[in-house]
């Protein structure tokens, strides 16, 4: 594979001489969604480079080249009872690693097992002037300064060509169980709160077409006795699958999909199709929310205009921030130009 890294890192460092662009490419499962559309001149493609570079099970790390594939990577730790902690989409076994990472995508049991950022513990880039860069370390965080490799989180290439991450892995959960209540939204974000509190196996928290479901992963005896203590309906539910992978029929059609990171404590929305996930911190809305709240954060995640903006707008001192950060990494603003902001 030393041969294909040199080549990509002779792609960036070509199109900088030549003044091109780049448009960084995974497995184009998340090209129309996130961000915003991107233009360039050319592709910079990864998702040939691929595969496992170290793993080792004992000391829960392991190291994967950018374009492989997250449901290659999952097969593998399951054969060890392990698994990547932040319950990334799969996408149809199109996600890649590289791009999960770029997007900072994570699944329903972020708020109780991280997301990809709190997992990496380093990666290996390429930068704007086409150099071949490391950060962080393989078995443990080893950072000063910027931490850059978790600035790549949500930098959807902006920042970097990701060739390669580090990151920890988590033992499978011995045991799981969901539990469903029929609820109206405002009874379940309630619910959501108050169990959220309790010193319960609790990796899982959503409410969708007026039932709460609650998921419980861990030791089967802890997860047994909890059932037992807070009731509900045990069933067997593809839920926490089709939203990690966005295949719940919630998520079909051309309408705009909005995404709401607020405070668990926000109200739900009075009209308009909604699905609150990550214990009420997450919600998937069908349209505009009346007003946002303070402190709150909304995104066009898919569908709509993505010419446009499609986050939320950054006050000065952020915004002069995210241009330092590009100038240091990305002088010449060739890596997925526009995919983060029109001005980047």
């Amino acid at each position: 594979m030393a041969d294909a890294l040199q080549a990509l890192v002779e792609q960036v460092a070509g199109a900088r001489r030549a003044g091109q662009t780049l448009r960084i490419r995974g497995g184009d499962s998340k090209v129309h969604m996130i961000g915003r559309d991107c233009h360039a001149d050319r592709d910079l493609k990864l998702a040939g480079y691929h595969g496992v570079s170290d793993y080792q099970p004992r000391e829960l790390v392991l190291s994967a080249r950018a374009g492989t594939r997250i449901s290659d990577l999952q097969l593998l730790l399951a054969e060890r009872g392990q698994t990547l902690p932040f319950d990334p989409p799969a996408f149809a076994g199109s996600a890649t690693l590289g791009g999960t990472l770029a997007c900072n995508i994570n699944g329903p049991g972020r708020p109780w097992l991280g997301s990809v950022r709190d997992a990496v513990l380093g990666v290996q880039l390429i930068n704007g002037e086409g150099e071949l860069l490391e950060f962080g370390g393989k078995v443990m965080k080893n950072v000063a300064g910027y931490d850059i490799s978790r600035l790549q989180a949500g930098a959807l290439g902006t920042l970097g060509a990701i060739t390669e991450v580090h990151l920890k892995v988590l033992p499978l959960p011995e045991y799981s169980v969901t539990l469903a209540y029929d609820c109206s939204a405002e009874a379940a974000l309630q619910q959501m709160a108050e169990k959220a509190r309790q010193p319960k196996p609790l990796n899982g928290a959503c409410w969708l077409d007026g039932r709460l479901y609650l998921r419980l992963a861990g030791a089967q005896q802890a997860v047994q006795h909890t059932a037992g203590i807070w009731g509900g309906e045990q069933v067997e539910t593809p839920l926490w699958e089709q939203l990690r992978d966005l295949t719940h029929p919630f998520f079909d059609g051309e309408q705009p999909l909005w995404r709401l990171a607020t405070n668990i404590h926000t109200p739900a929305e009075k009209a308009g199709a909604q699905c609150i996930d990550w214990g009420g911190s997450q919600r998937w809305l069908r349209s505009l929310p009346g007003t946002i709240p303070a402190g709150s954060h909304l995104a066009l995640f898919a569908g709509g205009d993505r010419q446009s903006e499609v986050r939320g707008e950054l006050d000065p001192v952020q915004q002069r921030l995210q241009l330092r950060l590009k100038q240091s990494m990305d002088p010449a603003g060739m890596l997925n130009p526009g995919r983060l902001y029109s001005w980047m």
